[in-house]
């Protein structure tokens, strides 16, 4: 049984394959193209996904999209009727639903084959399922409470649940145009961050405010019923009525501006992107998150109480705010918690299949997600080649591992670059940079250096699984870097490179199993050390994470690293 999965004409555009029940391959659209949060359809991603899997167009068996026009019909059609929205964003989202249902002329002319050559059925599937799906069905749990927040998809925010063995019974949904992720992203948007994706920068400046606007926050997007609703005072927006304008072509996805002018009369000018950052800027920040988290938790209570279970499995781009995501298991109800690595948009490439695979095929559930390393590989023939044809002249290391830690540890940066690709958005160990924790001034030389962005950006720590008790309070595994906890007092001074101002780390617990030749950098730097734990950050500069050896030697050539490791292969700088 092959099933393609797909995230098309959407932010973070995706393909993932499943051959008998497993994830064969699955990578997002971004990394080939080099355009980020890559929107369009995703056919540099499909095309690799059918190669890596050596699966021919007519051997697929069925395709499965992560949209479903026909999802909410009666909602579309209240919400016209109550809120007479623009031509515009009729027009828009008509157009947009259009290339959905030409899925498989999108993937014909992806293959390059004639229609005869591709039988398989074509299904859609809601969005929010689609996310539910991905977080469930390659979760370690037999019952879960399942939870889906974002911004919106096929015209919904948030859809809750309970799964059950094969089966996810839909429980509730929050429709448009209420959205815990759209208020996120429209006071970013309001706090000059306006880029696709930019809400994890004010996740990172929030800890630097104080939340003087909470009130304010909490008048903007107010509490519902039963603790899974929410509503926005639609005043402080524009998505509903004027419509937002959207780009969802094939390259970076751009959304117009989401905040009215009523912003501005409440809190004044909005910040000018790239403006000196104001104490009311850190405080809008610190206040916007301290009222997501609020709200988040409050829906998370909500979960746990319609299913009765203390499992959570979670997704949608909400699910990517780590700072709350650490403070779940200590103030809801939920013993244990899964979100896969992937648990924005990209990740319903993944649901969507498994969705097919298993409510509409009905085929028992066999595999789960442990790691994600499930993109591009690349072997010593590519690596040689195109280091020779970069001019670099590397050597042949016998234990690379150990170079590594050995470089890290005495102040080096490394560019870290081995076997398949990570999908998602966080660099797990294979496309990382690494670098010494101990040293204070390594945030200031990554940033000027290498990663040439805002200072008030932490970095991330990884730590190996069984000792991570030595360096953070709390012990609850963190595979995928979705959950953030404060650092025990006696590691805040010693590791300040990846010690944010809250003395918080978003870190990534390591199992030698998953990822041995990381785990053995990790190794060899404690064994000089004494500490368990590496900074790390993805191997890029303004740009989709490396996904080739190419890709990792330009990133190496125009930056500043210090030494550059491809597989068994070591290049100083």
């Amino acid at each position: 049984m092959k099933i393609l999965g797909l995230n098309a004409w959407h932010g973070d555009a995706s393909a993932a394959l499943i051959v008998d029940g497993r994830l064969v391959a699955a990578a997002e659209e971004e990394r080939f193209t080099r355009k980020k949060h890559c929107a369009g359809f995703p056919a540099e991603a499909a095309r690799w996904c059918l190669a890596e899997g050596r699966i021919a167009a007519r051997d697929l068996d069925h395709v499965a999209i992560s949209r479903d026009p026909k999802a909410n019909r009666l909602d579309k059609i209240l919400f016209a009727l109550q809120q007479r929205p623009s031509w515009t964003l009729i027009r828009d989202r008509l157009a947009n639903a259009g290339k959905v249902r030409d899925a498989r002329g999108a993937l014909l002319r992806t293959l390059g084959v004639p229609p005869s050559v591709l039988s398989a059925q074509f299904h859609a599937v809601e969005h929010h399922r689609a996310h539910m799906a991905s977080a469930f069905f390659v979760s370690p749990f037999e019952e879960a409470a399942v939870v889906s927040v974002d911004g919106f998809g096929d015209f919904a925010s948030l859809m809750l649940g309970h799964g059950r063995g094969r089966r996810l019974e839909v429980l509730d949904r929050v429709p448009f145009p209420h959205s815990l992720g759209l208020f996120y992203t429209m006071v970013t948007q309001f706090l000059g961050f306006p880029k696709y994706g930019d809400e994890g920068k004010v996740m990172g400046l929030a800890p630097y405010g104080k939340p003087q606007h909470l009130e304010a926050m909490r008048e903007i997007l107010k509490d519902g019923p039963g603790g899974a609703r929410f509503e926005l005072d639609l005043d402080y927006f524009l998505h509903h009525s004027e419509g937002v304008e959207m780009t969802w072509e094939d390259g970076t996805p751009v959304i117009g501006r989401v905040w009215s002018d009523k912003m501005v009369e409440r809190f004044g000018p909005a910040r000018v992107p790239g403006a000196e950052l104001t104490d009311r800027d850190r405080d809008l920040a610190a206040s916007l998150q301290q009222r997501l988290e609020e709200v988040y938790l409050g829906v998370l209570r909500a979960a746990a109480k319609r299913t009765g279970s203390t499992n959570l499995a979670l997704a949608g781009g909400v699910a990517f705010n780590s700072v709350a995501n650490g403070k779940i298991l200590d103030e809801t109800p939920f013993k244990e918690l899964y979100i896969q690595p992937a648990a924005g948009d990209a990740g319903t490439a993944i649901g969507a299949a498994f969705q097919v695979l298993h409510e509409v095929l009905e085929r028992p559930r066999s595999f789960v997600m442990k790691h994600a390393y499930t993109g591009p590989g690349f072997g010593e023939v590519r690596i040689k080649a195109a280091l020779a044809a970069a001019g670099l002249s590397g050597r042949r290391a016998d234990a690379v591992a150990e170079d590594a830690s050995d470089r890290v540890a005495s102040g080096k940066v490394v560019g870290w670059f081995q076997g398949r690709m990570e999908f998602g958005p966080r660099a797990l160990g294979n496309r990382s940079i690494l670098a010494d924790p101990r040293r204070a001034e390594m945030k200031k030389i990554l940033n000027e250096r290498i990663k040439h962005r805002e200072s008030f950006r932490p970095f991330a720590p990884v730590v190996q699984l069984e000792r991570i008790g030595e360096v953070f309070e709390r012990a609850y595994p963190s595979p995928f870097m979705n959950l953030v906890y404060k650092l025990r007092p006696e590691a805040r001074a010693k590791l300040p490179a990846v010690n944010h101002v809250d003395d918080t780390g978003r870190l990534q617990t390591l199992r030698r199993e998953d990822n041995p030749r990381y785990w053995d950098v990790i190794e060899g730097y404690r064994r000089r050390t004494g500490l368990p734990v590496l900074l790390n950050t993805s191997f890029n500069e303004n740009e989709p994470i490396v996904c080739t050896p190419e890709d990792a030697i330009r990133c190496f050539q125009t930056t500043k690293m210090d030494c550059l490791v491809l597989g068994d292969w070591v290049v100083d700088r």
